[in-house]
C-alpha cells in the first residue's frame, strides 16, 4: 500500500499493557503498552514518549485516536514514571534524560517482539514508516532521535543520537533552550536542558505550542515552548493553540486534576491536525496535511494558527 486510505469512521482498537522488553543494562526492564486498530495491515507505527512522571496509561485521547485510525502505537514508561518511584539518589536519576532516548531505540529495535506481543498483530507493522511523538520532556526526547543535541561544556555540539528510521515527529509543549534563564532549580534536577541545540534537527516535524503555557522551569514566557521551531532547521510547522497552557486541553487525559486547561474542543483539533499531519509526512501524495491546515485557518472564530518554514 502506497497510499493510506482516506479518512473513515474509527476503527476499533486493541491494545495490552503491560508488554516486558527486557533490558538489564537498564535497572528495570522496560514496560510498554501497544495499541493498533483491530484491522489493516501495513500499519505505520508511531513511538510515543510521555511528560515528567507520567507513563505509557496516559495520553488516551491521542493514542486511541491515533490507532483508531490506522496507526499501530507503542509508549513506554520511563525510568521517571511515578509509577516506577525512583529517588533522587537513585545512580540513574541524573541521565534519565538519556536513558528516555535509549528507551525510543529500544523499542525500534524490537519491534520482532512488540508484533508477537498483541494478538493479530504479527506482519501488519510498516517498517518503513515510522514517527515519533511527545508531550513536555517527551518532545524533548522526541527531538533528541530527529537530530537535536545537549551541547558540551565547551560549547561545542554533544553527540548524535538521532535515528534515521524516523521519518517525522509530532512534538508537544516541548522546552527551548535554557541558558541563564533556566530556573535554579531545573538547572539543579535537569541539567541536560542548559545547553540543547536544534540547529541539527533536520527531520520533518509539526511542534504545538499553548499561548498560555508559562513554564516554572524558566523564566521565559510562553514563546519558550516554539523555539525548537524557530531554531531547528526546515522543514518545520507550528500550531499555536490559543488560550492553551501546558496540557494543551488535556493531551494526557480528560478530568485529570494536572490539566489545568480542559478543553475537549482543543484536543480534538490536536487530534485531528496531527493524524493529518503525519498521514501527508508519511504519504507524500496525501494531500491531509493541506486540507486540515486550510479548514483550521479559514475558521470562524480561530482557536489558532499555523507557521510553517
Amino acid at each position: 500500500m502506497t497510499t493510506p486510505p482516506a479518512f473513515m469512521p474509527p476503527i476499533p482498537v486493541v491494545s495490552i499493557h503491560p508488554v516486558t522488553l527486557p533490558a538489564a543494562e537498564r535497572g528495570d526492564d522496560l514496560q510498554v503498552r501497544i495499541s493498533a486498530p483491530a484491522t489493516g495491515d501495513q500499519l505505520p507505527v508511531i513511538v510515543f514518549s510521555h511528560g515528567f512522571s507520567l507513563s505509557a496509561s496516559d495520553y488516551a485521547p491521542l493514542v486511541d485516536f491515533w490507532a483508531a485510525h490506522g496507526f499501530a502505537v507503542i509508549q513506554p514508561t520511563h525510568l521517571d514514571s511515578q509509577t516506577l518511584a525512583l529517588t533522587p539518589e537513585d545512580p540513574r536519576t541524573p541521565q534519565i534524560w538519556r536513558s528516555r532516548i535509549e528507551d525510543l531505540r529500544h523499542i525500534l529495535d524490537d519491534l520482532d517482539h512488540i508484533e508477537t506481543a498483541l494478538p493479530g498483530l504479527k506482519g501488519r507493522l510498516d517498517r518503513s514508516r515510522i514517527v515519533a511523538a511527545g508531550h513536555s520532556w517527551g518532545g524533548t526526547t522526541v527531538s533528541a532521535l530527529l537530530g537535536a543535541r545537549v551541547l558540551g561544556a565547551d560549547g561545542g555540539p554533544g553527540e548524535d543520537l538521532s535515528d534515521s528510521r524516523v521519518r517525522a515527529g509530532v512534538l508537544l509543549s516541548t522546552p527551548g533552550v535554557g541558558g541563564a534563564e533556566l530556573a535554579p532549580f531545573a538547572a539543579e534536577l535537569f541539567p541536560f536542558m542548559k545547553n540543547p541545540s536544534f540547529a541539527d534537527m533536520t527531520t520533518p516535524a509539526l511542534f504545538i505550542a499553548g499561548d498560555h503555557d508559562q513554564s516554572p522551569l524558566t523564566t521565559r514566557g510562553p514563546e519558550w515552548f516554539t523555539e525548537a521551531y524557530r531554531l531547528s532547521p526546515s522543514p518545520k510547522n507550528l500550531l499555536t493553540l490559543f488560550g492553551a497552557e501546558h496540557s494543551l486541553g488535556g493531551v494526557h487525559g480528560f478530568h485529570q486534576i494536572s490539566t489545568t486547561d480542559e478543553s475537549p474542543e482543543r484536543v480534538a483539533v490536536i487530534q485531528h491536525l496531527t493524524l493529518a499531519y503525519l498521514r501527508s509526512a508519511l504519504y507524500p501524495e496525501d494531500t491531509s496535511w493541506t486540507d486540515a491546515r486550510a479548514a483550521f485557518d479559514g475558521q470562524v472564530g480561530p482557536l489558532g494558527h499555523i507557521d510553517s518554514k
